[in-house]
């Protein structure tokens, strides 16, 4: 046999891979990508959140309402009497043969319940299947918007999964000190709800008498003033534009006052809504309002086109940094709250990371003695696959940003045993053989056809269990079937052609010196 064959220059460049890429992840360097160590390895934050998912129905009614106004301005349709309630959208078109039209729209919009009197008031609801997946889809986009926001502040593998129906688990593995987790936490549950809002001059004057009831049955909506409380504005109920139409949002200096302020850009399509408002709207007053307090409100003096604008309100730094983050990243669907909130101190990581490492350690010293007094040189040979299949776990997760938990160490030590498990039963299938006079590079090539198909079979079914454990598990369960799916695909290719490639640039010496004893321990 040929010294150099596929077998091992495959096993080779696996090797080099594998030391390569978990250097960072033993050495713990700052430089190169490297395994971050989970909250119960080395303390942080611990939240489970709650959505409140009813309020994901009457955003969505918001939303409806504001298409449904920009398509009447848009084509010179007159409607009055727009009322929003928690689940229900409700106006009156004023000229019954634009009713066709309105109807047209609404068709468009899929999942509405739509109640006509008199064929000219319109009172619109959500079907129950649309209701039930804008909860569902408000959960996921909250998720994933907590996660964007959390990546954007710096967090080092923030995990961040959904729990049941409603409820969303989030940890922070690393934070140690009050200020990062204030700042954490307040950017999680920030709504950072934008939106561009006309005051009504009509009802100004009114805004410290009328009642938020009596402002609501004519389509107002009484917000106070962020810097002053007592500042009130009657705005009109319909926004002109919401958050979801930024596109960009940075921290920026006022050149006036020099204090921290925000400019946000809105995409294709909120700068021409906003284009053509402002044009036709010269004189009238606008209101930036986040999460419900108006920070400012400014004449408009012409068309501002573009599709920029700025909020500003006596923001600090960190105030502004957080605003940005939480503008960009997308504001929240529904209001998010915090359910439950605990401190994993580092004590608990350190202790869970040294017996995790005694379990690792110990049951590895232990397999690699039983391969090399059982098996001897081909036990040592295992040994040399074992190792590698560590030395890849490590470089794969690192390579993809895992997170390693304490169940993923538990994957990785049952993961040796799964490596070494293989190694047997090609061992054994070969000692049999030679048992039955066959030589030793015969049944070395028999040996390792004959014990395949056991080897795929199990190690398949387990990496299907692994693939089921982490589309349906939660955090730590996903950890596990994490190592154990990338520690299953690795000694496939270490205990069954790398150990094999060894055997076949081994063969001549193998051949000569023909010692069942020396290489495989047979009597």
């Amino acid at each position: 046999m040929n010294l150099l064959n596929y077998r091992l220059v495959i096993f080779a460049l696996v090797t080099v891979f594998g030391i390569v890429f978990s250097i960072p992840s033993f050495m713990q360097s700052s430089e190169g990508k490297k395994i971050t160590l989970g909250l119960d390895l080395q303390g942080g934050i611990y939240m489970l959140l709650g959505v409140e998912v009813e309020k994901a129905i009457e955003t969505k009614i918001k939303s409806i309402a504001g298409a449904v106004q920009y398509y009447a301005d848009q084509n010179d349709i007159l409607i009055d009497g727009m009322t929003i309630n928690p689940d229900t959208l409700s106006f009156i078109v004023l000229d019954e043969a634009e009713v066709k039209n309105i109807d047209a729209m609404l068709e468009t919009i899929q999942g509405l319940e739509i109640t006509k009197r008199d064929s000219l008031e319109y009172q619109i609801a959500l079907t129950p299947l649309e209701k039930d997946i804008t909860k569902d889809l408000a959960v996921k986009q909250a998720v994933e918007t907590i996660r964007n926001r959390l990546d954007q502040f710096g967090l080092a593998e923030p995990s961040v999964t959904r729990q049941g129906t409603t409820d969303i688990v989030v940890e922070l593995p690393g934070i140690k000190t009050e200020a990062d987790e204030k700042r954490a936490r307040e950017l999680i549950a920030k709504p950072a709800n934008l939106e561009l809002m006309s005051v009504d001059e009509k009802y100004q004057d009114q805004a410290l008498t009328l009642s938020e009831e009596d402002a609501k049955a004519t389509g107002h909506l009484i917000l106070s003033d962020v810097a002053n409380p007592n500042q009130k504005y009657v705005v009109k109920q319909i926004p002109i534009l919401t958050g979801t139409d930024v596109a960009d949002a940075r921290v920026a200096f006022d050149s006036q006052g020099g204090s921290p302020v925000i400019n946000f850009t809105l995409n294709a399509f909120g700068g021409k809504v906003f284009g053509d408002y402002t044009g036709k709207n010269v004189g009238t007053r606008l209101a930036v309002v986040l999460d419900g307090k108006v920070f400012s409100a400014p004449v408009i003096r012409e068309r501002i086109g573009g599709g920029s604008g700025q909020i500003s309100g006596g923001f600090s730094v960190d105030e502004a940094g957080n605003v940005a983050i939480a503008l960009r990243s997308g504001a929240l669907p529904a209001p998010v709250i915090v359910l439950e909130k605990r401190s994993v101190g580092p004590s608990l990581g350190a202790e869970s990371i040294e017996a995790s490492l005694i379990a690792l350690i110990s049951g590895f010293v232990a397999v690699v003695f039983f391969m090399v007094v059982y098996y001897r040189v081909a036990g040592i040979i295992a040994n040399i696959a074992l190792v590698v299949n560590i030395f890849i776990i490590i470089a794969v997760m690192a390579m993809f940003g895992a997170t390693l938990t304490l169940p993923g160490m538990a994957g990785i030590v049952l993961t040796v045993g799964m490596a070494v498990d293989a190694n047997v039963i090609i061992n054994e299938r070969i000692r049999d053989l030679i048992a039955q006079g066959m030589t030793i590079p015969k049944a070395i090539e028999n040996g390792y056809k004959n014990a395949m198909s056991a080897i795929l079979d199990s190690n398949i079914t387990t990496l299907l269990v692994a693939v089921i454990l982490y589309a349906y598990g939660t955090g730590p369960i996903k950890g596990f079937a994490v190592t154990i799916s990338i520690g299953i695909l690795a000694s496939m290719i270490t205990a069954i052609l790398g150990t094999h490639g060894i055997y076949n640039a081994m063969m001549r010496k193998i051949a000569i010196e023909n010692n069942k004893k020396k290489w495989f321990g047979v009597n």
